[in-house]
């Protein structure tokens, strides 16, 4: 049983006997149940339904975030191929036209002015 249905079983057995107890004690001797017992039921209830809601948000966080992970994977794959080609393509027609001893070197910067060389 996941975190978030315990928390909603626990409130709602904690706000069950809280009501049956002083309706109980209500009819048998016209009071209610001391205060201290009234008091920790109701604050039970209530911690277990903030846990119940902080449980549901940390889950659909959990969804959202497993959703935004499985997308960025597979885009990251579709660019991979689809870059990883070209660009293979590109150094081995290169090696293939200028024969078994040419090298592969990086472009020279860019945006170089007349005045600089």
């Amino acid at each position: 049983m996941t975190l978030k249905w315990l928390a909603v079983v626990v409130a709602t057995v904690s706000v069950t006997l809280w009501a049956t107890g002083n309706t109980v004690t209500l009819a048998v001797d016209g009071g209610q149940l001391p205060l201290l017992v009234n008091l920790f039921a109701l604050i039970t209830a209530g911690t277990a339904v903030v846990l119940a809601v902080v449980a549901e948000l940390h889950e659909r966080l959990n969804n959202r975030i497993s959703a935004l992970t499985e997308f960025l994977v597979a885009r990251l794959n579709e660019i991979d191929s689809h870059t990883g080609d070209r660009n293979t393509g590109f150094v081995e027609g290169y090696l293939l036209s200028h024969g078994q001893e040419a090298a592969v070197v990086p472009f020279g910067r860019r945006g170089r002015g007349a005045a600089e060389r």
